[in-house]
C-alpha cells in the first residue's frame, strides 16, 4: 500500500499523510460496496498478499489502476 500512497502523492502534489487518507478512504469505499469475497481478496491484495512488485498484479499495477481511476 506504501508504493500506491508515494505514487498518489507524487502524481497529485499532495503530501504522503494526505495520500494515505485519501487511498484509505478509496480502499474503504471499495470495499463497502464489493461483495464480501471480493472485498476480502482486495484487503489481503493491499495488505501485501498480493504478487510481488514488478510481477503482473503487483503493487505498481494496482497502484496505476487506481491512479487511472483517480485521474490521476
Amino acid at each position: 500500500m506504501e508504493e500506491l500512497i508515494k505514487q498518489v502523492a507524487a502524481r497529485s502534489g499532495i503530501s504522503e499523510d494526505q495520500a494515505r487518507t485519501a487511498v484509505t478512504t478509496v480502499i474503504g469505499f471499495l470495499k463497502g460496496r464489493l461483495p464480501e469475497p471480493i472485498a476480502g481478496q482486495l484487503d489481503e491484495f493491499i495488505g501485501g498478499g498480493g504478487a510481488a512488485e514488478g510481477e503482473d498484479g503487483g503493487a505498481g499495477d494496482i497502484a496505476s489502476k487506481v491512479g487511472g481511476m483517480l485521474g490521476l
